[in-house]
């Protein structure tokens, strides 16, 4: 399942699953996805006033986050290829009042931003999801500026044994089955695990960072090794 089919198998997915997608991602991550997070925003530490990029921001978590860090005098632009995702975005950022957040409509794949515009470009649980991974690499990398970060948590490889076959397990049976249950999605979820199977596990994706044109990279391991920070540097 390459290029375009890839894409619109995707689009659909998210436009379909989005009024459920902030629950199933609690349920499937045991909660875990919020501690991951805050451990990876300690370590980015974000300044108040810097600019920051979330692509495929999905329903706004991060970019929200960030948001709320930056602060009134910084900016932060929130980029997804799912409408229906991005109005569950929307309506966080009206609650919440964050005038520095925007949301726009894009593609990963063609960033629509000039060379070295931000300090921090994140991508949360979006990467096993773009087409190409490398072509989305280049686009961050291209687009953070000299001195910036890009910073990555996806879905990885357990290496632990036993817990490996744990995972796979969860994923291919009892995600797929707590997606119909919760969000009457069967089909979709088993599609995600599909996709968090496939996904390159830690050494992989550091070597594609610097293929992409990082100067050093460092990775983090959360639970075990179901999820991982990769967290680029630009010269």
């Amino acid at each position: 399942m390459q290029g375009k089919t890839k894409e619109e198998r995707v689009h659909n997915v998210f436009e379909k699953i989005y009024p459920k997608y902030d629950t199933m991602n609690s349920i499937i991550s045991f909660q875990r996805h919020k501690a991951w997070r805050k451990d990876i925003m300690k370590r980015m530490s974000v300044e108040q006033g810097s600019r920051a990029l979330d692509v495929c921001c999905g329903t706004g978590d991060w970019s929200v986050a960030l948001a709320r860090v930056v602060g009134i005098e910084g900016s932060v632009t929130g980029l997804d290829f799912s409408k229906n995702m991005l109005s569950v975005a929307e309506k966080k950022k009206e609650e919440l009042n964050l005038d520095q957040l925007e949301l726009i409509h894009g593609n990963a794949m063609e960033l629509p931003f000039e060379d070295n515009s931000f300090d921090y470009v994140t991508i949360g649980f979006g990467l096993r999801n773009v087409p190409d991974y490398m072509t989305v690499l280049k686009e961050m990398h291209r687009v953070v500026k000299p001195g910036g970060k890009v910073v990555c948590l996806e879905t990885s490889q357990p290496t632990l044994i036993g817990f490996r076959q744990a995972y796979y397990l969860y994923f291919r049976f009892i995600m797929p089955v707590l997606g119909r249950l919760f969000a009457k999605s069967y089909k979709e979820y088993s599609w995600l695990q599909e996709s968090a199977k496939d996904f390159p596990g830690k050494k992989e994706l550091k070597q594609m960072f610097l293929d992409a044109g990082f100067s050093s990279v460092d990775v983090q391991s959360y639970t075990g090794g179901v999820a991982a920070m990769h967290m680029g540097f630009k010269n």
